[in-house]
């Protein structure tokens, strides 16, 4: 099995909370302090071997990610079938991503959909970001806690979830109703397209309704990111419900 390397305080943390199948935790022998403990405890709380280690060392495993005196070896993060997020989805609320290829985008999105208590995330096998180590740092340690679903055909995934009684969402700049003029209590999945290019045409067609983020004169559109968690926590705001993920 594949490995990567959660960097730093926020990633290895959340890593340990979610408990995640990590191979071990390294810590830097130069470095103590209370935020450093706080992950020795939780790494023997959860049984997971602890290094102490040069900073060389971590510099190794870290690339030019900040490491802050802490890396866990990790394995890869399990991706899951459709099939496994629509049978096991408590908030009837799943996030799909149609091109979205920037791994800065990508983090910041699970962040907010971590934030928002969603269900699973919906990515494409291609036209779409991985699950890089890039992710997981600008994610903070929210990528821990998200299930992951890879589509092969994201269109026919909608189709799917279609079956299964959710009502598909398309985020669209030019859709013909405000985000927060639709109804999003029933079984909702929402679908963010690329800054710009918005939703593949084929994407838009399967759409059931479109909603659109209105923009003051002199923004044409929001970074995908930030349009997401807008519409994510619209959603957690007519659900009236605590959005801390279940699990």
């Amino acid at each position: 099995m594949s490995t990567r390397y959660l960097v730093g305080i926020h990633a290895v943390r959340e890593a340990l909370r979610a408990r995640a199948a990590l191979r071990f935790v390294a810590v830097s022998r130069e470095r103590h302090d209370p935020r450093l403990q706080e992950l020795i405890t939780l790494a023997h709380a959860a049984r997971v071997p602890l290094r102490r280690v040069g900073v060389a060392e971590l510099e190794r495993w870290a690339g030019r990610t900040p490491h802050q005196g802490v890396v866990a070896e990790a394995e890869a993060k399990p991706v899951l079938e459709l099939e496994d997020l629509l049978a096991d989805a408590p908030q009837r609320l799943l996030l799909a991503l149609d091109g979205i290829e920037d791994p800065h985008n990508l983090g910041a999105i699970v962040r907010s959909a971590c934030g928002a208590g969603v269900d699973g995330v919906l990515l494409p096998a291609r036209r779409a970001a991985g699950l890089t180590e890039t992710v997981e740092r600008v994610s903070a340690g929210a990528l821990e806690h998200v299930r992951v679903a890879r589509v092969g055909n994201l269109a026919q995934a909608l189709e799917q979830c279609k079956q299964a009684g959710f009502w598909i969402v398309g985020l669209d700049g030019e859709g013909p109703t405000r985000l927060w003029e639709h109804d999003f209590r029933d079984p909702t999945v929402l679908v963010v397209g690329a800054e710009g290019r918005g939703l593949h045409a084929l994407i838009r067609q399967r759409c059931d309704a479109r909603v659109a983020i209105p923009l003051a004169a002199g923004v044409d559109s929001l970074n995908a990111s930030v349009a997401a968690g807008i519409a994510l926590f619209e959603i957690a705001r007519q659900r009236g419900g605590d959005t801390r993920p279940t699990g």
